[in-house]
C-alpha cells in the first residue's frame, strides 16, 4: 500500500492548504575545511544532489502518505524558467492541486547555492528577488474559496521562504474557516512572530533547536539542549498558551510539547546520505499523524520515522517515501513504535 492505512471517514482533516517556498538549488563541495575568505578563490566540485524548498517538501510527503483522497493545495509562485516549469511538473505529478501555483513570466524561481566543507558543515546563498518574494496577501487571498470548501476540516500551513505577511494572511483565513493551523519560522523570524502576536494564529509550531534558541533570546553556549527546549516552551507558551510545539535537533532527536508535558524522542537509526530536509520531513510526518487521529506525542513518532527515512536520500526530498517504504524501514530499523503508529503501517 503506497499510502498509510486508514478509512477516509476516520480522518480529522480532508485537505491542507499551504503557502511557502517553492524552489531549487545546487550543492558545491569545497576543498579544505578552513572558512571561505572574503576574497578567496577556492576549488571544489558540484554534487549530484537536488535541493527543494519547504512548501514543496512538506506538501509532497503529506500527499504521498495520505493518498489521492486527501487534497493538498499549495499556494505560491515560480518563475517562467526551466527550474520553475520542472518543479511545477514534479508537484503536479505527485498529485498536488496546482491551480494556485503561478508560473510568473519574467521572474526567476527561488534558487539556493549550497556550499559544503569536507567536515559536513556549510551554508547557502539564496536569491531574495525570486518569484517567491512576490507572494503577498492579495495573492494568498485568491485561495479563500478552497478554505470555504473544506470549512472546519482542513489544515492551514504557513512555511518559510515567502514574505511573512503572506503567511499571516493564510493563517488569518485559516482561522476564519476553523482550520487547524501549522507553521514554522526561521531563526530571524521567530522573535517577530512572538512580538507581533502571530503565534496566536498558530496551533502547531514546528522549529529546530537553533530556532528554539532564538525564541529564548539567549546566547549560544549558555544552555544545553534540554534547557533550551524548556525555556523555549515557556517563552512560546507566553505568546500562545495553547500552542503545540515540535523541536528537532538532528542526531539528538526531537522534543514535543503536547499541552501537558515535554516528550523527548531519540532518532531512529538510518544510513544517512544527507540530513538536509529532515526537519521538514519530520514536520510532514507529524501533520500526517495528526490528520490520521494520533495524539500529538504519538504523531512525533511518525514524524521521527519520516525524518529518519528522508536522510537515506542524497536529495532534500526523498521521493521513495511511501506507506510501503515507511513500513519496511520501521521493520528493518526495529523502531520502538506505539501500537497506534504500527497500526497505520499495516498492509
Amino acid at each position: 500500500m503506497r499510502h498509510l492505512k486508514i478509512s477516509t471517514n476516520s480522518r480529522r482533516y480532508r485537505a491542507m492548504i499551504g503557502v511557502g517556498g517553492i524552489g531549487t538549488g545546487s550543492f558545491f563541495a569545497l576543498s579544505g575545511n578552513h572558512t571561505l575568505g572574503r576574497e578567496e578563490s577556492r576549488g571544489g566540485r558540484f554534487i549530484d544532489r537536488k535541493d527543494y524548498c519547504k512548501l514543496h517538501i512538506i506538501s509532497h510527503y503529506v500527499q504521498t502518505l495520505l493518498g489521492s483522497d486527501f487534497s493538498v493545495i499549495p499556494v505560491g509562485r515560480v518563475g517562467n524558467d526551466e527550474p520553475g516549469r520542472r518543479l511545477h511538473a514534479e508537484m503536479e505529478e505527485a498529485g498536488l492541486e496546482m491551480r494556485y501555483v503561478e508560473v510568473s513570466p519574467g521572474e526567476q524561481t527561488l534558487f539556493s547555492f549550497c556550499f559544503i566543507y569536507p567536515d559536513g558543515s556549510g551554508g547557502n546563498m539564496t536569491t531574495d528577488d525570486s518569484a517567491c518574494s512576490r507572494v503577498d496577501s492579495a495573492f494568498v487571498a485568491q485561495a479563500e474559496p478552497e478554505f470555504a470548501r473544506f470549512e472546519g476540516r482542513g489544515i492551514a500551513l504557513a512555511a518559510p521562504e515567502v514574505p511573512i505577511e503572506a503567511r499571516r494572511k493564510l493563517l488569518e483565513i485559516g482561522t476564519a474557516h476553523c482550520f487547524f493551523r501549522a507553521a514554522s519560522f526561521n531563526s530571524e523570524e521567530i522573535s517577530e512572530a512572538m512580538a507581533s502576536g502571530m503565534l496566536g494564529l498558530v496551533d502547531f509550531l514546528a522549529i529546530n533547536i537553533d530556532e528554539a534558541l532564538a525564541a529564548t533570546g539567549s546566547e549560544p553556549g549558555n544552555m544545553n539542549r534540554d534547557q533550551i527546549v524548556d525555556l523555549a516552551v515557556q517563552k512560546l507558551r507566553s505568546a500562545n498558551p495553547d500552542i503545540l510545539i515540535s523541536i528537532t535537533a538532528g542526531p539528538h532527536g526531537s522534543w514535543s510539547w503536547d499541552g501537558a508535558a515535554i516528550n523527548h524522542l531519540p532518532i531512529y537509526k538510518a544510513g544517512a546520505q544527507s540530513t538536509a530536509g529532515a526537519g521538514d520531513a519530520h514536520f510532514s510526518g507529524m501533520i500526517v499523524g495528526l490528520t490520521l487521529g494520533l495524539p500529538f506525542a504519538e504523531a512525533q513518532h511518525l514524524g521521527s520515522l519520516v525524518g529518519a527515512l528522508s536522510v537515506t536520500s542524497p536529495h532534500t526530498l526523498n521521493k521513495d517515501i511511501r506507506g510501503d517504504s515507511l513500513r519496511e524501514f520501521a521493520r528493518q530499523s526495529q523502531a520502538a513504535l506505539p501500537e497506534s503508529v504500527r497500526g497505520l503501517l499495516e498492509e
